[in-house]
């Protein structure tokens, strides 16, 4: 569906070095704290000097009033490359598709891409109310506000039109809950059954206890730099094979049910010289089960509206015939704000490079991550997709 010829490839590039700062429910340090702890393990990990890094990109929405360049001097860096990224769950992918293409154009050698928020007591409330003036200014006067009350929206829409059940996306739930127990930085610890998943409470209808993210505090990382580098370095590594993204697609939908990754999905698999037969796992972005569905059903693993027949016909345990969020995605691990955005990203490399212990997916040499983020009142604006190979 793609409207626009295909654009230079990835070739040569290396994403390495994953890098998460252990999740934790509440802290009083501020994100730029995780940032330096991150950016801290990219240089000890890598052998790298920092001022080997000479580009970086920073997402992150408790770090207002600073952004990247504050971030330079409150860490010491001087990089000649730098974007700040501020879309949320769509900000792993991004950071990666610029930051390679800033190493194919000479503009940096090694970019570091870094995520972080702090979660206080009160740090959430604060950031909805300024998250988006679009979203709250459609939704507090009719004493309705936040992602639950939206993402519900959404869910109970799809329901309608496509017969999704709530044990559907339970069982999206469940087999991340399984993937999550053998991840060290998970913020849940027990396992969850489909009962436990239909018992939990409401919270807004349809939308129940177990279909929400846990905000929390952390920070996720990579480096990226041309294959080269990364084997002059010694560093095990995943290659880049395709990347895309899409912003506001199909607003004219009265309410979201088709992401941005509908319109470039031919495009990002032509690059990889793949089909979505090939690809081993996937790693989408699940700040809700029902966007895990959409992603499975616009990335072409199955036709739009026959999410609740795939997730019923497959396992997505690491160890099924559909892994999926191998790490226990957000609903499982938590979501450390933005870097909730990197978490498929740092994961899918730890798949490609034997890092994954306990949860690795056999033999897997292809795995696609999937990005979404910025939700306004009854959609999400930013979408994007990169498919990752072993080294070869």
């Amino acid at each position: 569906m793609s409207t626009i010829g295909r654009r230079r490839g990835y070739e040569g590039i290396a994403v390495a070095v994953p890098v998460t700062v252990p999740y934790v429910r509440y802290s009083t340090r501020s994100a730029h704290w995780f940032l330096g702890q991150a950016l801290q393990a990219l240089i000890t990990r890598s052998g790298l000097a920092k001022t080997d890094i000479d580009g970086l990109t920073v997402s992150s929405f408790s770090l207002s009033p600073d952004t990247a360049v504050g971030v330079t001097q409150h860490l010491g860096l001087s990089p000649r490359w730098l974007d700040h990224i501020p879309t949320g769950g769509a900000s792993g992918v991004m950071a990666l598709r610029r930051a390679a293409r800033a190493v194919q154009a000479g503009d940096a050698s090694v970019v570091a891409c870094v995520a972080a928020d702090t979660n206080h007591v009160d740090s959430f409330r604060q950031m909805l109310g300024s998250f988006s003036h679009f979203a709250r200014d459609a939704t507090y006067p009719y004493g309705s506000g936040g992602p639950n009350a939206i993402f519900a929206f959404i869910t109970a829409h799809y329901m309608r039109k496509y017969g999704a059940t709530r044990a559907d996306f339970g069982r999206i739930c469940v087999d991340q809950r399984t993937n999550a127990l053998a991840y060290g930085s998970r913020v849940f610890k027990k396992p969850l059954t489909l009962d436990e998943y239909l018992a939990g409470r409401p919270i807004a209808d349809p939308i129940h206890l177990f279909d929400c993210v846990m905000p929390c505090a952390g920070a996720e990382a990579f480096l990226v730099m041309s294959e080269a580098r990364a084997r002059d370095l010694g560093l095990p590594f995943a290659a880049l094979r395709g990347a895309i993204e899409r912003h506001n697609a199909f607003s004219d939908d009265p309410v979201m049910e088709r992401g941005g990754w509908l319109v470039d999905r031919d495009e990002l698999y032509a690059m990889a010289e793949a089909t979505p037969a090939d690809i081993d796992f996937v790693q989408t972005y699940d700040d809700y089960p029902v966007i895990v569905m959409m992603q499975f059903e616009d990335l072409g693993f199955c036709a739009k509206g026959e999410g609740p027949a795939f997730v019923r016909a497959h396992r997505t345990t690491h160890d099924g015939d559909f892994p999926n969020n191998t790490s226990g995605g957000q609903l499982s691990t938590g979501q450390a704000g933005a870097a909730g955005g990197f978490l498929g990203m740092t994961e899918a490399i730890r798949q490609l490079t034997g890092a994954a212990e306990g949860r690795a997916v056999k033999d897997a040499t292809l795995g696609l991550v999937g990005g979404f983020g910025m939700v306004t009142y009854d959609r999400c604006l930013c979408t994007g997709a990169v498919i990752l190979g072993a080294a070869t």
